[in-house]
């Protein structure tokens, strides 16, 4: 077994990286980790930069080759355009935005991720980019939210920790400071930021998290 494991390479790694002359970090059990870029884990991209420029890169290309699968069905003038909808939210949407919940989003990440929706609704809807109609108007011909909205899903899983005891492990690490000193420049955005801003957005609180249910109906409100 540790043969097999001292043999295995990751085929989620991206482009391997040396720092200070190092191409893998020991942390004390075997084998030792390779340094990289990018890794994928669990579906989701994680990048040594913190940011998710990666994670929507990889998710948006996965999301169109799923919509490209479905395509027979989606464009299907036999299926209302609702029942298109839920099957896109189904099976789209949801790989589109695997593991959004821990995504420290920017406006541009969220403008890339509008943009390849939109594209994708137009053709489901049968309308060319043209024809000028408003993304709103064709979101409610397929009973479906914008991704900007269910984005702010991350609200739930936020909430569900907050909810949870001071000494559970991801409370912890959600509100671990790392020590030491910053690099120059403006610090990049964080999952936090994110977080804190739709919470104001939605005029919520951490106090506001012990009551699940006020919770889910503002955030259900705000959709």
């Amino acid at each position: 077994m540790l043969k097999v494991a001292m043999a295995f390479i990751c085929k989620g790694r991206v482009n391997p990286v040396t720092s200070g002359g190092r191409t893998s970090v020991d942390i004390g059990a075997s084998p030792k980790l390779e340094l990289v870029d990018k890794f994928c884990y669990l579906g989701d991209m994680l990048s040594a930069d913190g940011d998710a420029d990666a994670a929507v890169e990889a998710r948006i290309r996965i999301g169109g080759d799923k919509f490209r699968q479905l395509v027979p069905l989606l464009i299907n003038k036999d299926m209302s355009l609702i029942m298109r909808g839920r099957l896109y939210s189904s099976c789209v949407h949801t790989s589109v935005l695997h593991g959004s919940e821990t995504w420290p989003v920017r406006k541009e990440n969220v403008v890339a991720l509008q943009r390849a929706e939109m594209r994708m609704v137009r053709c489901m809807c049968g309308v060319k980019l043209k024809d000028r109609l408003p993304s709103k108007e064709l979101h409610e011909r397929l009973g479906i939210d914008d991704i900007a909205l269910v984005l702010q899903n991350r609200l739930l899983c936020y909430g569900h920790v907050l909810q949870k005891d001071d000494d559970y492990w991801m409370k912890k690490c959600m509100e671990y400071e790392v020590e030491g000193p910053r690099p120059r420049g403006r610090p990049k955005r964080t999952w936090r930021e994110v977080v804190r801003e739709d919470c104001k957005t939605h005029i919520l609180n951490k106090e506001d998290a012990v009551d699940r249910c006020k919770w889910r109906k503002v955030l259900k409100a705000g959709r």
